[in-house]
């Protein structure tokens, strides 16, 4: 095989031409590459999680506490499996296996390298792909919650149905701000396949400035940068990381959905987290980031992305992704929850929405002559720029005083302690103290003083 040939972008037609012992390989590789995400994953953040706190982490088991997150799993492997009397048996049981396939199966359409050559077949780095793969990711990543909302209902208790019911709430208020994000890299490449996606990102963008023809790079991170911030926001949203994990809230929900789980059980919910959150990391990789192909200054080697070296490619921005989610984990606060759904309805939807008009009509007049199209551009510029200027605004209203906060509440509320800090003397103090009289004993004949 030639280098050339080595380095050619796989296309739809390339798929479904391998041997059944490819294909399996393919898979295996997928989920090998899931699971061994997620051993090395939790190891991962735990370690630099202890670096930011200034102490050390997993050292102890393997060199570096490698083997810690492997010793974990074996010890909730043996650990006792208790089933809740009030649980529904049969749901309780397939609500973790639920998160886990869908986080998994994502795995599927994500392309790890260029066409390649094994034992002498011509295949593509990837398991299969089709003209609607990014609505699999979707799809995939919608039904993930599904198993996590079961699993809330099937406990037969009180916190881990309030986690599950926030977490589907959850996931309707961020999806559709993810959905809106990834209409704008549809737009820009013309397709919906993962593998056209990454194809398409890969030759800069030309931008013609005043007659001149610029080169821009092709990453959508930078081309779509608002779509790639509200992307990564809405993924960390619907993989429930923090500062977004509601759902588990430990301080007002014990441990949310995952309550009344324990031993492989929970271990499922743990390891469904951790897939999730490496998937989605590698999405955002093949949308935003150029996929499998090389940064800028290893482009300029002629075979950086050609053979097996755009995994080492695309593995490390998955890795530099893992590190955005622990770095937030680490740093940020837990949102409340009311700001959390204040924040995806009313703050990344609208911008989305502006975004998306806004491509929308760049896009349509990429044909104009550049006279007009500088003319189109100034006017809608005007125009939003008019729109930001007069929109009109919410006057905050007054706040009430604290003598009419307390003139407004309901006959029998509760007392109020007093408004200006001074405690009451103790009504105890008026009542009025007999004072006791000694008692005067007549003694008799036979009485005498002690």
């Amino acid at each position: 095989m030639t280098s050339s040939l080595l380095a050619q972008d796989p296309t739809l037609a390339d798929f479904g031409r391998d041997p059944w012992w490819l294909v399996l390989g393919k898979i295996v590789f997928a989920f090998a590459f899931g699971l061994l995400a997620t051993l090395l994953g939790v190891w991962f953040e735990r370690r630099v999680v202890g670096y930011m706190q200034v102490r050390p982490g997993p050292n102890q088991v393997g060199p570096l506490g490698l083997l810690q997150t492997l010793a974990d799993g074996l010890k909730m492997a043996f650990k006792e499996d208790i089933l809740p009397k009030a649980a529904d048996k049969v749901v309780y049981f397939f609500a973790p296996t639920i998160s886990v396939i869908c986080a998994v199966t994502a795995l599927s359409v994500v392309p790890f390298g260029p066409m390649v050559s094994i034992f002498g077949h011509h295949t593509p780095l990837q398991v299969t792909d089709v003209p609607v793969a990014v609505l699999l990711l979707l799809a995939c990543s919608s039904m993930g919650v599904y198993g996590i909302v079961l699993g809330g209902w099937a406990s037969g208790s009180t916190y881990p149905l309030l986690g599950g019911l926030r977490s589907s709430a959850q996931m309707i208020s961020y999806e559709v701000a993810m959905g809106l994000s990834i209409v704008a890299v549809f737009m820009t490449a013309g397709t919906m396949s993962t593998s056209g996606i990454v194809a398409a990102q890969g030759d800069a963008t030309r931008l013609t400035i005043f007659g001149t023809e610029i080169p821009a790079p092709g990453w959508y991170a930078i081309l779509l940068l608002p779509s790639f911030v509200i992307f990564f926001i809405a993924t960390v949203g619907e993989t429930n990381r923090a500062p977004f994990d509601l759902p588990e809230a430990e301080s007002e929900l014990v441990a949310g959905f995952m309550t009344e789980y324990s031993s492989l059980k929970f271990a499922l919910f743990m390891l469904s987290e951790y897939v999730a959150m490496v998937t989605m990391s590698a999405v955002t990789t093949t949308l935003f980031l150029g996929g499998w192909r090389a940064p800028w200054p290893i482009t300029l080697w002629e075979g950086a992305n050609s053979g097996w070296w755009p995994m080492l490619w695309f593995f490390g921005k998955v890795i530099a992704l893992v590190f955005v989610f622990v770095w937030l984990r680490g740093t940020l606060p837990r949102l409340r929850y009311d700001q959390f759904m204040r924040f995806g309805w009313k703050v990344l939807l609208p911008i989305n929405l502006v975004w998306i008009l806004v491509l929308s009509g760049l896009r349509s007049i990429e044909d104009f002559a550049p006279r007009d199209r500088l003319i189109w551009t100034s006017v809608g510029a005007g125009i939003l720029l008019l729109a930001m200027l007069f929109w009109p605004s919410r006057k905050p209203q007054p706040k009430p005083t604290t003598q009419e906060q307390v003139d407004s509440r309901p006959y029998g509320s509760f007392p109020l302690p007093p408004m200006d800090l001074q405690v009451p003397p103790s009504p105890r103090i008026t009542r009025v103290v007999a004072e006791r009289e000694p008692a005067n004993i007549v003694a008799g004949s036979d009485s005498r003083e002690v």
